[in-house]
């Protein structure tokens, strides 16, 4: 029945665009999401708390009355949907490695109510995928970007060629076009951001924060696409083998 019938509407992040999808920027993060069917859920309501897919497993198991497994990173969206005031997350989290062999370029975000931190974790290095987007599916845009303002040639050579850190005020720079890493003004919030962004990483027991294991997957996937780009059937990587200790 629909009146017993939960209604889930998720969006996705669209075609492989440049500043895009395989991106910590908002055009790779933010997708819509709908949700209809509880009895008590306030209509036509828009939430802006941080929320993630990682939400949808619990919420969809506690309305249907399943206990939840221990220690899940995702929480029940029910109080939310139901208009109540409750202590949410502070902050999200998300993370990148590849899509395919020709755009390996690890990043590490996070972000609050305003800001966000991007952690690339091969700066100094060009980003592959660029190129390689620009030069194989949307005539016009290279020429695009060089008659486009400043603001928007500099957010394209900075996915191009990225800094370090990537710092964004999601408030008041939606299109995330101006790095505000390097600005004194916001020395404090680079800081605390940095500082979350690795307290998540040591606690998730992310590989990649040895930056040997780093250089060790990107030695490994040139190695794969010396031949030609692979098929992503034929793409073996053998990160297993050492992104962890198996001693544990």
């Amino acid at each position: 029945k629909y009146e017993e019938t939960l209604i889930v509407y998720l969006g996705d992040h669209g075609a492989d665009m440049l500043r895009g999808k395989r991106t910590s920027l908002e055009g790779g993060l933010r997708i819509p999401l709908i949700m209809s069917g509880g009895k008590h859920w306030k209509r036509g309501e828009r939430c802006s708390e941080l929320v993630s897919t990682i939400d949808l497993m619990p919420t969809l198991l506690g309305m249907a009355g399943v206990s939840l497994p221990g220690e899940l990173p995702g929480r029940n969206l029910v109080s939310l949907l139901e208009g109540k005031s409750v202590e949410w997350r502070k902050h999200l989290f998300a993370e990148f490695h590849l899509h395919s062999a020709h755009n390996y370029y690890p990043q590490r975000s996070v972000r609050d109510a305003q800001f966000k931190l991007i952690h690339n974790l091969m700066a100094g290095e060009i980003n592959p995928g660029y190129e390689f987007t620009l030069k194989r599916f949307f005539k016009g845009v290279e020429e695009a970007i060089l008659v486009a303002g400043e603001p928007v040639r500099g957010a394209y050579q900075r996915m191009r060629h990225p800094p370090e850190f990537e710092l964004y005020d999601l408030k008041n720079d939606p299109h995330e076009f101006e790095n505000l890493a390097e600005d004194s003004n916001h020395a404090e919030v680079l800081q605390r951001l940095k500082k979350r962004l690795l307290q998540w990483r040591t606690s998730t027991k992310d590989p990649l924060l040895d930056r040997k294991k780093v250089l060790q997957l990107k030695s490994e996937i040139e190695a794969c696409m010396k031949g030609g780009i692979p098929s992503k059937a034929d793409l073996k990587l053998n990160y297993r083998e050492y992104f962890f200790d198996k001693s544990r």
